[in-house]
């Protein structure tokens, strides 16, 4: 009964993010089990090629319609109340960080973090993409990619993986394991065993 019940409430938290109720997401965020299901088919392998990373080698942010680039795209989709002028940069508006549960008013203290950071995308196996592969990569809105995020937390997360780096809100750890694995998994990209093993334990927190 316990398992039902915790089970029960697990798939009610992760509707509330995945359709955003609590804050706005970015799409394709799959359900626990089938971000458990999925991670069992990715490769672990060592990193490489870490001193060949530049990330330039990732074209960023392009332009999305208009005079709208990628960043301000993902502020206009993810923020509340969003109001932009004639360079679609915004002028108001407020935007939910579920990292650390911050809400900001200044487009200026929000990045927009890959989820799967560019280095870390090139140490598990970007380095044999070609730039246009590397380009939508690092402009996907089509997945859980690209996040809305308080600045300062975005910088401490850096290129690191979940072995190492997870967000301050334990509620929120697993949504951003499903989300991790999916990118990794639409990729086919590689992973650590010790990044795996933290995944893991993420998923088992939902």
């Amino acid at each position: 009964m316990r398992r039902v019940v915790t089970a029960a409430l697990a798939a009610l938290f992760f509707a509330i993010v995945t359709t955003g109720t609590a804050w706005a997401t970015p799409p394709g965020i799959p359900s626990p089990s089938t971000a458990a299901a999925r991670l069992d088919t990715l490769t672990v392998a060592s990193e490489s090629h870490q001193s060949t990373y530049d990330r330039a080698l990732f074209p960023h942010w392009i332009t999305i319609s208009g005079t709208c680039n990628t960043r301000e795209t993902v502020l206009k989709r993810d923020g509340s109340g969003v109001v932009v002028n004639s360079s679609c940069a915004p002028t108001s508006g407020s935007w939910y960080s579920p990292y650390d549960g911050a809400t900001w008013t200044a487009a200026g203290d929000v990045d927009i973090d890959h989820m799967v950071p560019l280095a870390e995308a090139w140490r598990s196996g970007a380095w044999a993409w070609s730039t246009a592969q590397r380009q939508a990569f690092a402009n996907d809105l089509n997945g859980p990619q690209l996040w809305a995020v308080t600045d300062n937390v975005n910088q401490q997360k850096s290129d690191q993986d979940p072995s190492t780096w997870q967000p301050s809100l334990p509620a929120f750890r697993c949504a951003y394991a499903s989300a991790w694995i999916q990118v990794k998994w639409t990729y086919g990209l590689s992973l650590q065993s010790s990044e795996k093993t933290a995944l893991q334990n993420m998923l088992a927190s939902c």
